[in-house]
């Protein structure tokens, strides 16, 4: 081989004499060939790959650029120079031989040449212009030239040149390439791709601006300049963006799923033949076996203990070990990618101990060149290089995997909470999916930033091992064995954590945290070097065997560290598999039962023929017995039928089976048409009012202002601050409950749907806005009047005019007919229309007129008899009060602090917010968008959530370091210093202990010095051990313990925080304090300090290190601490600065500042990182919040199939939040990259003042020196990174303290505390009482004074706006007195604690609260009562025959919000609740809107009976329910107008009359109730 190329370049191919003296050089024939083809090969393995963008018959070319051109132009140049050189070969052939040499390579650089001209012009194709493969060519080449450029400089110097064109033409090349080489590093942006480039620099950039981040400059500079605002954040990528990430994850899950499926079947057909009962269930219909499952459920509960819990039983089977597999077949690119960069960066990690070897060979050998010594430098720096390139390319991969894994995630569990069954969905409730979504989630993020250290550090220690076996022999093995004896120590506790992470997923493991940290700080390197001079006395321990054993072991440690992490990360994942997998698993809604078939002559109906249970697939409950039993019914297009029934008689159920929202166990629905749902508790967006009415479709104005005027939302409008453009809260808190439910009515008839299913929208209204409502939308001669109806409703007065009624009884239709007909039957519901029809009789046309239009000061007037009032105020210039006169819906409904509060604000703008507003506000888009509007005061209601800016105060830190207690802090601290200072005083003995080579050359080395270096060796290594023991075990106590006292502050000032700050602060908000927040506090932050600590004490020791064994580094220290000054620190105060300094002598300068000012944060990095992460907390809380909101709505969504438009908002919600993960992550690395490469730097310089000091130093001292620096490069970047990561997530605190210090209601408990068994008579004395919401707002309770005896029953009634909810907000202290006094026997409310007080008194609400657990828990929360007392409260209550009727009685299981009860039945459990605690003051607040007549009738007969002793205020819109009241109390514009027994009142022909008129109730039936 040699001799062939000797011939084809006509001179030797290779000697070693070359390199054997002090001026080193490469024969002219290895420069000629191997030189060349290295770069040239590379090139034309990879080129053709790069013309494929050509090949793409729909790829666009991109326009010319300047860059492009000169790309081009240097190209062509390079293609000539190449030609004359070959020109040239034949003109020296005529004159004699030429070496084939001379022909073959400038022919070959012609084709490489034209190849590069075709790969910058295929480029334009792409969206990335610049070539990667042409960079990494280009720096090839130069580093290949770089050899002969010398040879030829050098020969040049010594000789006169003699072949002067090649001369020339090889440095004109060489300049070109190197020109070529730095245009290649600028991004070449075509115009027609700018405005991509302005969303997202990184798909423009170069390939060296990609490798080294730096087309993420730009928003670093940006982020020093000014705090971030997500605007300011570039947009994903469209790979990266959640609608890519997750259509490829559910494709790939589909497939997995099935399979795993598959196996479950598998499964479960084996037990069952393993139990005897083979093909069990072959033969049945999927119908059939669902029942004989629930049956079975059913048998095994029974056969349980009373109050045993359910997770006790046997765990549900389910589809397993599919998710990993979806996830690395989703991922696999981004995980083979990040291999390959690890693969590199781990045998580059070990040629750096080579390189020192050769060093340390190099300084003890005098006889060596010079040339050695730079060259060993050079390679040491130029590895550190590639290494770290390698590892941040490989990190950013890892990180980006960990966030899009995320994203899928939470998108398939969203998409998931869409489509998932009744069953499943009572399997998880909102929590637990938050849950999923926020931990779970995490946890696979986690476990992706290191997943690939599973095999990097297995491999890592093999090689560690295989190249210490060269250094140490079989001595080596003591140092495996001392890892094997761990392995088994480790596997325990991975075992223990596994069952406490199981156990409680949130809390890591802290004991695993302590062991895994001690046995990291063991030194592996003490059994080898012992018994390596144990076993023979030939082995004396020199500097280079010591200290390449030495960076060996620094190798080993790294993995050894990472290894127990990953793998106690991996169990983590491992247990949110299992929960991910039993979620996304789980059945979804089976909708096989609703057809959509036409029926002939018929254009739109609803057909229902079928046996629906509610069982295990769409049910509530699956302990609940059937729902509904051979309903078989017809509706007629454009038909009005009204569904009725008592209380739990089916009336939901049916709408729920129409909805599709059941398990169907026979028969099927037909249903022609779209449909269009309203829930009988309206279900409100956190939007504007316009958008929850237009929900998604598109704007049709007329149509728009039709439904509005329709629904009698209008006169809403001029109330509202901003129109339709107000924006309503959560839950809609800032509108009355009729408000609510006419927005979500709007929203059905906007939509234009073929069939209404209406379940009891006007239960929350006034009867005379009832009747408005029927009238104008759903009755005979409404908008909805060709539309098909079904109405469930409680209210009689409407039956006669629909077209047919269901009557329901027990699950099954009693009766269907038309009401002449049902009447005619004198069945059931003949006898009840007999007995309550009476109530709600039409009264004559005007007596129950409904004028709109009419305006006062802005306000719209309704009803004829309270004009006159209003008139005289208006004359009388009391507009304000006029205005507060009647609300235009003239609801009676109680309302919360914000409602009013609003109103009170709206009451100073009322005038010049008239109706034009409405039509300004809803006018078209463009001219929107032209002149964006101004938002007025009370137009947003959730206010912005606050984001911290700038550097977080020192005091965070000052309040983590006080809740982990400051003693504790100290000795942590304490105990890190001394594991350091062991460290450091085992090197610097191990150094010296190399010197005994030199020492002791040629002699015996005494056995008691080999006992002394190795006893002291040891005990300095078990000293580091038990100091770290020391240091992590009080690490782990006082973090736990901050832990503790952080949640707890959280917690206890969240459950004191007044009302209004629920009302206006969304619940994911709170979440996701208590979810994210809380969550960094228990495991980011302790292990970031630890961290932080350890790096930071680690910095200082090897920069001691250094400076003693090379005190020439010193010199470097100073321009490096400059660098560090300028660039790391800069955000400490410069008092702070100038105090540390004083502090310190000066020698100690430089030292100082590398150190301290290491550990501050990078100048420009920080605030962007810093930043981020707040951004990162502020986007998460609207995922939290939009799913709330979903599954809150979940039946509607469904109902009007927006399915989709709903996971649209979650992934553009979910790539807000990923784009500032994202770029927080790219920060890091930009950061990392920049970091390292100065580490890279101080490792060349640690080399070459070792070479420059070469006959002055000791080889211990060299290596020690230099070892130290190869291990200063990666612990610098942790040091910074974990720095910039405690920073961020110390932000985690602020957030944290952000609620803690949220203003608090008036202290629980005072010094003062109320007599026992207080209140005793039940005695309300108002004694001028006033209230205002906040200080600058009016008075809403304007000086109420009245006497409320014992055991007095009083009905409080009163327009909306009226100061009702006000009333009962002072009994309660929800607001505090601006003026006077409420006194309840004896006692000035306002002078015990809220504890005292709220405990004294009972309230029904008007939406029932009921809680997840069991019946009984709801019911008796603090077990205070005896069974019998319970089941007495529900008889009572008449819920003892539905209770009795349960599998478990009072042991049923209530779901979340109790979603598995109707709202009548949850409104009887808090009756129950009332009666079981039996307080003197009972408020009753709308408690029986929800209920039929006859059960409201029951309920207040009970009420009369069962609180006869106690004094009782009820405020409702039924005047029936307070008709046999003993007084009255009538409220108009916060004070009492009427205050008098029902009787007189009705005789005065005042506001309680009229209303009484309004209600159908004359003097005469007044109290037939």
């Amino acid at each position: 081989m040699s001799a062939a190329l000797e011939k084809f370049c006509g001179s030797v191919f290779w000697n070693d004499s070359y390199l054997a003296r002090p001026d080193a050089d490469l024969p002219v024939c290895f420069q000629q060939t191997v030189l060349v083809w290295i770069p040239l090969g590379f090139f034309w393995i990879l080129a053709p790959w790069q013309l494929l963008p050509m090949c793409k018959s729909r790829a666009k070319k991109s326009s010319v650029t300047k860059l492009y051109i000169i790309k081009q132009v240097l190209a062509a140049l390079l293609m000539l120079t190449a030609v004359a050189e070959l020109a040239l070969a034949f003109v020296d052939a005529e004159q004699g031989a030429v070496p084939a040499v001379q022909y073959t390579n400038p022919s070959l650089y012609i084709a490489t040449w034209i190849m590069v001209l075709l790969v910058q012009d295929a480029r334009r194709f792409c969206l990335r212009r610049d070539s990667g493969v042409l960079f990494c060519f280009w720096i090839l080449t130069l580093l290949c030239g770089i050899l002969p450029f010398q040879s030829l400089v050098r020969k040049a110097l010594q000789e006169p040149i003699s072949d002067l064109p090649r001369f020339i033409l090889f440095f004109i090349s060489y300049g070109l390439q190197l020109l070529l080489f730095l245009v290649s590093g600028f991004s070449d942006i075509a115009p027609e791709t700018k405005e991509i480039w302005k969303k997202n620099p990184e798909v423009t950039a170069s390939f060296l601006s990609s490798v080294t981040f730096q087309w993420y400059s730009s928003i670093v500079f940006k982020g020093y300049r000014k705090p971030l605002e997500i605007e300011d954040v570039w947009e994903l990528k469209d790979k990266d963006k959640t609608k890519a990430l997750y259509t490829a994850f559910e494709k790939n899950m589909r497939t997995a799923m099935q399979k795993a499926r598959a196996e479950l079947e598998k499964r479960k057909r084996k037990k069952r033949r393993q139990e005897g009962d083979p093909d069990h269930g072959n033969s049945m219909s999927k119908a059939q076996s669902q029942d004989i499952l629930v049956l079975e459920e059913k048998q095994t509960k029974k056969k349980k203990k009373k109050g045993d819990n359910e997770d006790s039983g046997p765990p549900k089977d389910y589809p397993k070990g599919w998710l990993m597999k979806t996830l690395v077949k989703t991922f696999q690119q981004n995980l083979l990618l990040a291999v390959a960069f690890k693969v590199v960066h781990d045998a580059l990690v070990f040629v750096s101990p080579q390189l020192l070897k050769l060093l340390i060979a190099f300084v003890s050998d005098e006889d060596s060149f010079a040339w050695q010594g730079y060259l060993y430098a050079i390679l040491l720096f130029l590895a550190a290089v590639i290494q770290s390139l390698c590892l941040q390319q490989h990190f950013s991969l890892c990180f980006q995997l960990g966030i899009n894994v995320r994203a899928s995630l939470i998108a398939a569990i969203y998409k998931k909470s869409l489509t998932m069954s009744g069953a499943t969905r009572k399997e998880s409730t909102v929590g637990e999916t938050v849950n999923l979504m926020s931990a779970d989630a995490q946890r696979f993020m986690d476990l992706a930033n290191f997943i690939h250290q599973l095999w990097s550090s297995p491999l890592q220690i093999i090689l560690s091992i295989v190249f210490l076996w060269g250094e140490l022999g079989p001595s080596v093995l003591a140092g495996i064995a001392t890892l094997v004896l761990l392995l088994p120590i480790n596997a325990l506790l991975v075992a223990k954590a596994k069952t406490i992470q199981e156990r409680n997923m949130k809390n890591k493991d802290e004991r695993m945290k302590i062991m895994t940290e001690i046995l990291n700080g063991i030194k592996v390197s003490l059994a080898s070097f012992a018994v390596y001079v144990l076993v023979d006395e030939n082995n004396i321990l020199d500097a280079q065997k010591a200290f390449t054993a030495i960076s060996l072991f620094n190798v080993l440690r790294f993995p050894m560290a990472t290894l127990p992490m990953v793998i106690s990360s991996l169990v983590q994942a491992n247990v949110s598999t299992a929960r991910l997998e039993r979620y996304l698993s789980g059945e979804d809604l089976d909708t096989s039962a609703i057809h959509h078939n036409p029926i002939a002559g018929r254009q739109c109906c609803a057909f229902l023929r079928g046996h629906l249970r509610l069982g295990a697939g769409w049910q509530r409950c699956h302990k609940r017995p059937s729902c509904l039993c051979s309903v078989t019914l017809d509706i007629m297009p454009g038909s009005l039928v009204a569904v009725v029934g008592a209380v739990g008689s089916g009336k939901s159920s049916l709408v729920s089976a129409m909805l599709g929202e059941m398990e169907n166990i026979r028969g099927h629905i037909n249903i022609q048409g779209s449909l269009a749902y309203v829930p009988q508790q309206a279900w409100i967006q956190n939007a504007t009012l316009k958008d929850n009415i237009i929900f998604g479709s598109e704007l049709d104005e007329a149509r728009y202002q039709q439904v509005l005027k329709a629904c009698a939302l209008l006169p809403d409008l001029e109330l509202l601050p901003a129109g339709d453009q107000t924006e309503i809260g959560e839950k809609g808190i800032n509108l009355s409950g009729g408000q609510k439910q006419r927005v979500s009515l709007a929203r059905a008839v906007y939509s234009n749907a073929d069939i209404y299913i209406l379940d009891d929208p006007l239960s929350a209204v006034d009867a005379h806005v009832g009747k408005y409502l029927f009238e104008h939308v759903l009755g005979p001669k409404g908008l909805l009047q060709k539309k098909t109806r079904i109405l469930v409703t409680h209210s009689i007065s409407f039956l006669p005019q629909v077209d047919n009624i269901v009557v329901l009884a027990a699950g099954a239709v009693s009766e269907h007919g038309s009401y002449s007909t049902l009447l005619a039957n004198k069945g059931a519901f003949s006898q009840f229309l007999n007995l309550y029809g009476n109530q709600e009789e039409d009264v004559s046309e005007e007596n129950t007129a409904v004028v709109w239009g009419g305006v006062v000061s802005g306000q719209c007037l309704t009803l004829p008899s309270l004009i006159p009032l209003l008139v005289a105020e208006a004359l009388a210039g009391d507009e304000e009060e006029a205005d507060e006169a009647v609300d235009p819906c003239m609801e009676e409904r109680t309302e919360d602090v914000v409602t009013l509060t609003l109103k009170r604000e709206a009451s100073i703008h009322r005038r010049k917010l008239s109706r034009s507003f409405s039509k300004k506000s809803t006018s078209s888009q463009k001219k929107a968008q032209e002149e964006p509007p101004k938002k007025l005061k009370g137009q947003q209601l959730i206010e912005k959530e606050a984001v911290e800016t700038g550097r977080v105060k020192f005091s965070m830190y000052l309040r983590y370091l006080r809740a982990v207690g400051l003693c504790f802090t100290f000795w942590i601290v304490m105990g890190y210093v001394g594991q350091y200072a062991a460290y450091v005083g085992t090197n610097l003995w191990l150094s010296d202990w190399t010197d005994d080579s030199v020492r002791y050359q040629n002699q015996t080395y005494p056995t008691e010095r080999r006992d002394l270096r190795i006893g002291v060796f040891g005990a300095l290594g078990v000293s580091q051990a038990l100091f770290l023991l020391f240091a992590t075990m009080l690490s782990a106590r006082g973090t736990v313990r901050a832990s503790r006292v952080m949640h707890q502050q959280l917690l206890s000032n969240i459950l004191r925080a007044p009302m209004s700050f629920f009302d206006t602060t969304p619940i994911g908000r709170i979440v996701n304090r208590f979810a994210k927040d809380i969550f960094t506090v228990d495991e980011t932050i302790p292990m970031s300090f630890r961290s932080w600590i350890s790096c930071f004490m680690a910095i200082i020791s090897t920069l001691i290190v250094i400076c003693l064994a090379t005190p020439f580094f010193t010199v470097v220290i100073i321009p490096l601490s400059i660098f560090y000054y300028f660039v790391l620190v800069r955000n400490w105060a410069l008092s702070e600065a100038s105090a540390l300094l004083r502090a310190v002598p000066w020698w100690l300068l430089g030292f100082v500042l590398v150190t301290s000012l290491c550990c501050s944060f990078q100048r420009f990095y920080v605030s962007t990182s810093r930043q981020l992460r707040r951004l990162d907390s502020v986007t998460r809380s609207p995922i939290y919040s939009h799913f709330g909101e979903t599954v809150s709505g979940l039946s509607v969504i469904r109902a009007y199939g927006h399915q989709e438009r709903f996971l649209k908002q979650n992934e553009i919600t979910m790539d807000i939040n990923q784009k500032s993960v994202y770029s927080w992550i790219v920060s890091n690395r930009w950061l990392a990259i920049r970091l390292e490469f100065v580490g890279s730097l101080v490792v060349f310089f640690s080399a070459l003042l070792a070479v420059i000091a070469k006959g002055t130093l000791e080889g211990g001292i060299v290596g020690l020196s230099v070892s130290s620096a190869l291990n200063v490069t990666q612990t610098l970047n942790w040091l910074v990174r974990t720095s910039s990561e405690l920073e961020t997530n110390i932000v985690a605190v602020e957030r944290v303290h952000e609620y803690v210090t949220v203003k608090n209601e008036a202290p629980w408990v005072t010094k003062k505390r109320p007599p026992h068994g207080w209140p005793s008579r039940g005695e309300i004395q108002f004694i001028d009482y006033k209230v205002r919401y906040r200080p600058e707002l009016d008075l809403v309770l304007q000086g109420i004074t009245c006497n409320i005896g014992s055991t007095e029953k009083v009905g409080v009634v009163g327009r909306t706006g009226a100061g009702k909810s006000s009333l009962t907000n002072c009994l309660f202290r929800v607001l505090e007195a601006a003026g006077g006094k409420i006194i309840i026997d004896n006692v000035d409310i306002a002078t015990i604690g809220l504890h005292d007080l709220r405990k004294s008194l009972t309230i029904i609400p008007q939406d029932p609260v009921l809680f997840t657990g069991t019946l009984r828990m709801n019911l008796d929360p603090f077990d205070q009562y005896s069974d019998e007392e319970v089941w007495k409260a529900l008889e009572l209550a008449h819920l003892k025959t539905f209770v009795q009727g349960l599998p478990e009685r009072l042991l049923h299981l209530v779901s979340e919000a109790g979603e598995n009860l109707s709202v009548g039945q949850r409104q009887l459990v808090c009756l129950a609740r009332a009666l079981l605690r039996k307080a003197k003051i009972l408020i009753l607040d709308e408690a029986t809107a929800a209920v039929d007549l006859e059960t409201d009738h029951l309920i207040q007969t009970t009420i009369r009976s069962a609180f006869a002793d106690c004094t009782v205020l009820t405020i409702a819109h039924r005047l029936h329910t307070i008709m046999d009241s003993n007084r009255v109390m009538v409220l108009h514009a916060g004070q009492i107008v009427e205050f008098d027994s029902p009787e007189q009142l009705l005789m005065k022909q005042g506001i309680f009359s009229a209303m009484a008129k309004d209600a159908g109730i004359t003097a005469a039936e007044s109290t037939a109730l």
